[in-house]
C-alpha cells in the first residue's frame, strides 16, 4: 500500500472538513482566465500555499533500566531502536475581500518495530471575518502561541506544549471561537489589542483540553507602550482551573532583546504518590515564572538563554519517591511476573509524574551561528536543557545545511545524562540521532 493510499485510509473527519472547506472556497477561482500582464497580479494573491516534505531517520540507544522503560511493560523492548518516517504538511489560506480561510493539515507515517503507524490530523482550519477597520472574529480549530518563551510558555494558558528542541514546529490547535479588537495610538501607548477565545470542551470536541461538558473562556490584552510588548492574559473556565498571568518583551538595543512571563494558578489541582503506591489530589496555590535574553552579535552568533520556574511541577523529593515505586515495581515484576505496583506507577505518570519538564527549575541555552567561517548555508547550532534541581541534562548539538534551492538537511545528535532517580537518567532513551530531510514548496 502506497504511502498515498495511507493517509487517505488515516484522514479523520475533522481532515476531511477541513479539506472540503477549502475547495468549496477556492472553487470560486476561475481556471479559465486568459494570460494577461497586469501590475496587479504582482499584489497578494488571494490564494496563498505551500508546504513541505520530509523524511526523517532516527537511531534511538534506549535507557533500559530507566523508569520510563520499565513502566512500558515490554519484556523485550531491545536497548536499539531505529525508526523511518515521511511526512507531508499542507498549509495556506484564501481571502475574499472580509472573509478568510486559514488550513495547516499534516500527515505521516512512521516505521517502528517492524509496523508501520499512519497519523493524519487538521492542525488549523479556521475562518476569520473582518467587521470592521478594528474588528474581526474566528471560527474553527486554531493554534494559539501565547507567550514570549522560546522554549516554554507559562503563560499559554491554551497553547499546546512545545517541545523546547524544536520549538518552532506546527502545533495542533484547538476547535474555538475568537473575537478581536485592535486600535492604534499616538502617544506612549502606541497599540492595543483585546482577544477573547471561547473554547468549549465536550466528549467529541477538544476532549484532550480537560474536564469534558465545559465553556472556557480565555482572553489577552496586549499593549505596545514606550516600544515594549506587554500582554496580560485570563483563563476561566471549568475544564482546567482558573489562571492570570503576564509577559513582557523590550529590545534593549537592535540585537539584545529581554522577555519574561509570570503566571499565577490560585487553585491548581495536583495529583501525588501516597501510600502503598495509590494516588491523591490535593489544591494549591502555584506560580510559574520564565526569564530569558536574546543576543545576536556582530559575527552572526545568536544566543537564548532562559530560565523556567514550573511552580507546577514536582519537587527532587516527590519524584524520587515515584523512581522508587517504579524500581519496587521492576522488582515485583522480575520476581513473580506481578505488575500490580507497575500499574499503579504508570496510572500516576499518566496524571503527571512522567509529563515532559516535570521538575521545578530548568536552564534552558541554545547557541547557533550562521556561515562561520565563510562556509555559505552552513548554520551549526547547540541546545541543552539542564534540571537546575536534580543536576540532569539533555544536550543538542546540530548542524543545518540550506544551499541546495527549497532543501533543508539537519543532521542532529541528543544525549542525556543523569545519575539514577533524576528526570534525564530515568528517560527512556539515552541518546538519539536524527536526520532530517525536507523539501519546501
Amino acid at each position: 500500500m502506497t504511502l498515498l493510499q495511507r493517509l487517505l485510509r488515516g484522514w479523520s473527519l475533522d481532515v476531511w472538513m477541513a479539506t472540503l472547506m477549502i475547495l468549496l472556497t477556492c472553487s470560486g477561482v476561475s481556471a479559465d482566465d486568459e494570460f494577461s500582464f497586469d501590475v496587479e497580479e504582482f499584489e497578494k494573491k488571494a490564494l496563498q500555499a505551500g508546504g513541505y516534505v520530509e523524511a526523517k531517520w532516527e537511531h534511538i540507544n534506549r535507557n533500559e533500566q530507566g523508569a520510563i522503560s520499565w513502566l512500558g511493560l515490554d519484556d523485550d523492548p531491545g536497548n536499539t531502536l531505529d525508526r523511518l518516517g515521511a511526512l507531508l504538511q499542507l498549509n495556506g489560506s484564501y481571502t475574499r475581500e472580509k472573509l478568510s480561510l486559514y488550513w495547516l493539515l499534516q500527515g505521516s507515517e512512521t516505521w517502528q518495530d517492524d509496523e508501520w503507524l499512519d497519523t493524519v490530523d487538521a492542525f488549523e482550519a479556521y475562518v476569520t471575518f473582518k467587521s470592521s477597520a478594528n474588528g474581526s472574529g474566528s471560527l474553527g480549530k486554531k493554534s494559539y502561541k501565547w507567550g514570549k518563551g522560546y522554549a516554554w510558555n507559562p503563560v499559554g494558558f491554551i497553547n499546546r506544549s512545545k517541545d523546547p528542541n524544536n520549538p518552532d514546529e506546527a502545533l495542533e490547535g484547538y476547535i474555538t471561537a475568537e473575537t478581536e479588537f485592535i486600535k492604534s495610538f499616538s502617544g506612549n501607548l502606541q497599540n492595543l489589542a483585546l482577544t477573547t477565545v471561547l473554547l468549549p470542551v465536550t466528549e467529541d470536541v477538544n476532549d484532550d483540553f480537560g474536564q469534558a461538558n465545559n465553556m472556557n473562556l480565555a482572553a489577552r490584552l496586549y499593549l505596545l507602550y514606550l516600544d515594549t510588548d506587554l500582554d496580560f492574559i485570563l483563563y476561566t473556565g471549568n475544564a482546567r482551573s482558573t489562571r492570570f498571568g503576564f509577559d513582557v518583551s523590550r529590545n534593549i538595543t537592535p540585537s539584545f532583546e529581554v522577555h519574561g512571563e509570570y503566571a499565577f494558578f490560585p487553585n491548581f489541582e495536583k495529583v501525588y504518590l501516597g501510600e502503598e503506591g495509590n494516588s491523591y489530589r490535593e489544591k494549591d496555590s502555584e506560580h510559574s515564572l520564565l526569564l530569558g535574553i536574546r543576543h545576536l552579535t556582530e559575527f552572526n552568533l545568536t544566543s537564548i538563554l532562559e530560565y523556567y520556574h514550573n511552580g507546577t511541577g514536582y519537587s527532587d523529593d516527590e519524584l524520587e519517591e515515584f523512581y522508587s515505586l517504579v524500581s519496587q515495581g521492576a522488582i515485583q515484576y522480575a520476581q513473580s511476573g506481578q505488575d500490580t505496583l507497575l500499574q499503579k506507577a504508570q496510572k500516576l505518570g499518566q496524571q503527571g509524574y512522567t509529563k515532559p519538564y516535570l521538575g521545578r527549575d530548568y536552564l534552558y541555552a541554545r547557541f547557533s551561528l550562521k556561515e562561520p567561517w565563510d562556509i555559505l548555508y552552513f548554520t551549526p547550532a547547540l541546545t541543552t536543557i539542564y534540571n537546575l534541581n536534580d543536576q540532569s541534562y539533555s544536550i543538542t548539538p546540530e548542524i543545518l545545511y540550506t544551499g541546495l534551492t527549497n532543501w533543508e538537511i539537519r543532521l542532529r545528535f541528543s544525549l542525556l545524562q543523569g545519575r539514577s532517580s533524576t528526570e534525564y537518567g530515568e528517560k527512556l532513551n539515552q541518546n538519539k540521532v536524527e536526520l532530517r530531510v525536507r523539501y519546501f514548496f
